[in-house]
């Protein structure tokens, strides 16, 4: 799924896990000395179902001295929420947080219906927390958030497990967005959301038009979590990795010096 570049690319938008980095996982020493590359020519935006936390250990925590975090845009929970970077410290412009009332029904609905598809796995093959709270999302993690990541990617492969449990949820909690996440996951939000929610918060928080972004994911097929992105018309790179992604990003960066 890549839709071509645009001829003015003014911001640069990424998934998270398995395009920027494996699984909950921190980026490698290169991607973060890329991504700062990056952000001396263009803004960048990352954008994943992770909780702020997440982002913190997986990407600031490892960028290097120097990076120019004020053009870092940060969008954990597929955009729910929206942090930048002002003054020395990271502010959260805005927060859709769920009702109590919609974080039990999804979390009942989760764990009944994972035990009635047979996806509910033994505490001995989980690793972490099978459902997470994230606020503003709940997420379902089949075999646990700190699971390695081979056994996520073996886990369901052709995205029938994670589908069954979608619908099933979906049906549960109507008033809700229930939707594949990653490799493993399902996450759950204010009905509406999803990535494309979040890639229009960004055109507004930032003024740039969608015709001037450009976004990198691995899930850009249809059923995939990036594919709102791609149905929304924003020029779109399909990658299978982050060793895909940094070969890709050296030569955008190249590009757009040119540019």
């Amino acid at each position: 799924m890549t839709i071509p570049v645009p001829d003015d690319v003014q911001i640069v938008a990424f998934d998270l896990d398995d395009t920027l980095a494996a699984s909950k996982s921190p980026v490698q020493p290169d991607m973060a000395q890329t991504l700062a590359d990056l952000l001396a020519v263009r803004p960048v935006c990352i954008i994943s179902g992770g909780r702020y936390q997440q982002f913190q250990s997986q990407v600031l925590e490892n960028l290097p001295h120097g990076a120019d975090l004020s053009k870092l845009h940060l969008m954990p929970t597929c955009g729910t929420r929206y942090l930048r970077h002002e003054n020395g410290e990271w502010v959260e412009v805005y927060a859709h947080e769920l009702e109590e009332a919609d974080k039990t029904a999804a979390i009942e609905s989760l764990e009944r219906r994972a035990k009635e598809l047979g996806l509910w796995e033994s505490d001995e093959v989980c690793k972490g927390a099978r459902i997470e709270d994230r606020g503003s999302q709940i997420t379902f993690s089949a075999l646990g958030q700190q699971a390695a990541v081979a056994d996520k990617h073996a886990w369901d492969p052709e995205m029938t497990k994670r589908a069954a449990l979608r619908d099933a949820v979906a049906a549960d909690v109507p008033q809700l967005e229930v939707r594949s996440g990653g490799s493993t996951s399902i996450d759950i939000t204010m009905k509406g959301i999803d990535k494309a929610f979040g890639m229009r918060a960004l055109e507004e928080q930032t003024g740039i038009k969608k015709e001037n972004m450009l976004f990198v994911g691995d899930r850009l097929q249809p059923g995939g979590n990036d594919y709102p992105v791609y149905e929304m018309g924003i020029a779109c790179h399909a990658v299978e990795g982050p060793e895909e992604t940094l070969v890709y990003v050296r030569e955008l960066i190249e590009d757009l010096k040119q540019a």
